[in-house]
């Protein structure tokens, strides 16, 4: 693994992203053989020592590299800017003549779609932005930042490991995932935030502890949306308490933002629109059925309403299961499966927020996605989503063998051959 995250930031130097994937990939089958060997424990302490330590090796090397795959935390470190002068992150584009004075050249002229959009993430992310550049606005900082955060989730999963009586080399399911170093290390990419949050919610629904429980994921919904799909998996049938604390998180978290009105929502509806999700292009199952059926014209509405559907079956089927030690943690893997295959936007660094049920979920079907993510790379996305063959195929050699382990993993639960442990 250190020998390959070498020669991975040797081929990002060299700008060579096919050769830099291969690598990732080999990354990933060396991956799964660790983490076949390390699922068991039983191992001495000094296992356990190795294990952190090769992960925080490979972390220090690709957070002192340049970042390469995304250019996301220009943005980041702007905002945080915008945020220190004392103007509202949602209220301008970046080349909007009120920042002119925050312009410099070695972070203004690297920020994504500078001429045309706000910012699209919400106020947790924005209060860390503003946090982490009062210490330093430099591109290492921002990644070695969120190279920290990602060391706190997996402190946080260890405990939890241990709290279940679980063996604790079960966190090199987490620490030596390929994701976790190149997106959060190497990317600086704020899901890293994301992750935590998610590691701090279990630990406090372990607690039985539904304030605590609703604060972490009201928090990690303001870090990116996607986490809101997981309430039902965290609910306790007849509380209340945890909806309303994330209910009330959310709000609270918008409420300093309020003052631009619905630009709170930054370039939000714009990034559907990019991503061809108002259209249904950006979705893979309607890309697919409307590759063979007469579908044009109908826009994305009809599949909306399928994938709402399936969530929503999926969620009712979840609160009205009975209770048993644990099986939140399956639940709330099966419902970020559900919705990432089904809604979220082709990059790697939305499906990281899954690796952290690795640890306790035995799943092919989500090791295979979060490895197999990297794919998504060979993608261009400098133009915004184009629906076209090689999309396609890439996406096809993505989710299809992601689906099929996940239905042979349901008739094998089903069966009673799959244990979920916490």
């Amino acid at each position: 693994m250190l020998v390959l995250t070498g020669v991975g930031l040797l081929l990002q130097g060299e700008d060579a992203l096919d050769a830099f994937i291969v690598v990732a990939l080999a990354e990933g089958a060396i991956y799964l053989i660790a983490a076949r060997l390390a699922w068991g424990g039983g191992f001495s302490r000094r296992v356990l020592v190795m294990i952190l330590a090769v992960a925080a090796l490979m972390r220090v090397a690709v957070v002192l590299a340049p970042p390469y795959l995304s250019s996301d935390l220009y943005r980041y470190i702007w905002d945080g800017r915008v945020q220190a002068a004392g103007i509202n992150p949602y209220r301008y584009i970046p080349i909007d003549p009120h920042l002119a004075a925050l312009r410099d050249p070695d972070i203004f002229p690297n920020i994504n779609r500078n001429n045309y959009a706000r910012t699209i993430y919400p106020p947790v992310a924005e209060a860390l932005f503003l946090a982490i550049t009062r210490v330093s606005e430099t591109l290492t900082w921002m990644k070695a930042s969120m190279a920290i955060l990602d060391v706190g989730a997996m402190l946080v999963l260890l405990r939890l490991l241990i709290l279940g009586a679980l063996p604790p080399e079960r966190i090199l399911l987490y620490a030596w995932h390929p994701l976790a170093v190149w997106e959060f290390a190497g990317s600086g990419h704020v899901d890293a935030a994301l992750v935590l949050l998610l590691a701090l919610a279990l630990w406090a629904r372990r607690r039985e502890s539904a304030w605590l429980t609703g604060l972490s994921l009201g928090a990690a919904v303001l870090v990116k949306l996607f986490p809101v799909a997981l309430v039902p998996a965290f609910y306790r049938r007849w509380d209340w308490k945890l909806p309303a604390t994330v209910l009330a998180v959310i709000v609270l978290g918008y409420l300093p933002y309020l003052g631009v009105g619905p630009s709170v929502l930054g370039f939000l509806p714009g990034y559907v629109q990019e991503e061809g999700l108002n259209t249904g292009a950006g979705f893979y199952l309607w890309d697919m059925l409307s590759a063979g059926l007469p579908l044009g014209g109908l826009g994305a509405l009809p599949y909306l309403v399928f994938a709402a559907a399936v969530l929503a079956a999926l969620a009712l089927r979840i609160i009205f299961s009975p209770e048993a030690p644990g099986r939140y943690v399956a639940h709330a893997a099966a419902l970020a499966f559900a919705f990432t295959v089904l809604l979220s936007p082709h990059y790697p660094w939305y499906f990281s927020w899954i690796t952290i049920f690795l640890c306790f979920v035995p799943s092919t079907s989500l090791q295979y996605l979060t490895l197999a993510s990297f794919l998504l790379y060979l993608i261009p996305s400098d133009t915004g989503f184009v629906a076209n063959a090689h999309t396609f195929l890439v996406e096809s050699a993505i989710y299809l063998p992601a689906a099929a382990l996940a239905l042979l993993e349901f008739r094998r639960s089903r069966a009673g051959l799959i244990k979920v442990e916490a």
